[in-house]
């Protein structure tokens, strides 16, 4: 069996990619950051040409409230990626065998959030257009961002998107820190465009209560009623139409799970509960995009990285398996 890591990754040293020589023309032009590579691949594997699903690392962070550190998430995501093995057990596949391709960093505007986010949403969409229907996932950074991408992708169907949101928080307030851009708004900057079916809720202000029962297109589905059963798997199941957009807090997990978060909430989800949900919602819809934003690594604290380096890898696993898409 051939070795798809690049010489040096896996159990060994992290490695660099070459810049933007292997990227389209229409792509050259965004303001790319230095790059680095999900999994370590060799060039083969991660080739832009022949890969079925791509990564796009944001690490913007310019709203955080409480605790910080997310911009660092990506590159965390990234390297803790390099240790993860890539064979899956539940699938019984090497799904990276599909092609992942890493671009590089894409480095936002330092003009405000209302000039990072409209520069996110352009190259978010100028990305999408060139992925031509693979699977692509956006690393942050804060959760602002995904609103910036949610809305490019919602222009680009003309079927009414569902946002599916793994979250602890709502992030439906109209404004916070007296700023409609914050990360504590991002669904309510696209409740115009795509229903939400939040799940893992459970720090939620009572605005927000009142904001999703305003909204025929919102549902709210509380940590509370995930313990009891998983018949909350099938109510969101219904809710969401055939087009998603998965956009992954990873506060949405137990603090016990990943305590690197700005703002860690006790009784979140648990590790195979929530595969077993997503690879229903992969199987059962198309999922057209994802993104997993949040994590504010803790220098020496591995395994929340490694954690959801892992659970990118079971994304794409679950796009890219046989009938998936």
């Amino acid at each position: 069996m051939p070795n798809l890591r690049s010489p040096g990754t896996g159990r060994g040293a992290v490695v660099e990619e070459t810049a933007t020589g292997s990227l389209p023309q229409a792509l050259t032009g965004l303001s790319w950051g230095l790059p680095r590579t999900f999994l370590g691949l060799d060039e083969a594997t991660s080739a832009f040409a022949s890969a079925r699903a791509l990564i796009l690392p944001v690490p913007y962070e310019a709203t955080t409230t409480w605790g910080t550190g997310t911009r660092y998430g990506p590159r965390a995501i990234l390297d803790a990626s390099h240790y993860v093995e890539l064979y899956d057990n539940e699938l019984d596949a090497e799904p990276c065998r599909a092609g992942i391709h890493t671009l590089p960093a894409l480095e936002l505007t330092r003009d405000g959030p209302a000039a990072a986010l409209a520069e996110l949403e352009e190259a978010w969409g100028t990305v999408y257009d060139a992925a031509e229907g693979r699977f692509l996932t956006m690393l942050g950074g804060e959760h602002s961002i995904s609103s910036a991408a949610i809305r490019a992708a919602a222009e680009r169907h003309r079927e009414r998107l569902s946002v599916l949101q793994l979250d602890a928080h709502a992030d439906l307030r109209a404004s916070h820190d007296g700023s409609p851009f914050s990360h504590a708004c991002a669904m309510t900057r696209i409740v115009d465009h795509a229903d939400i079916v939040a799940v893992g809720l459970r720090g939620v202000s009572l605005e927000e209560v009142e904001a999703a029962r305003r909204e025929p297109g919102v549902t709210l589905i509380f940590a509370d009623e995930m313990e009891r059963d998983e018949a909350w798997m099938d109510r969101a199941l219904e809710a969401l139409g055939p087009l998603v957009y998965l956009t992954f807090d990873v506060d949405y997990f137990d603090p016990s799970l990943v305590p690197s978060t700005g703002a860690p909430e006790p009784g979140g989800g648990a590790w195979y509960p929530t595969l077993r949900f997503l690879r229903r919602v992969f199987a059962e819809r198309r999922v057209v995009a994802a993104d997993v934003v949040e994590l504010a690594p803790i220098p020496g604290l591995r395994a929340p990285d490694f954690l959801v380096a892992r659970l990118v890898y079971k994304l794409i696993a679950y796009a890219t398996a046989s009938g998936a898409r």
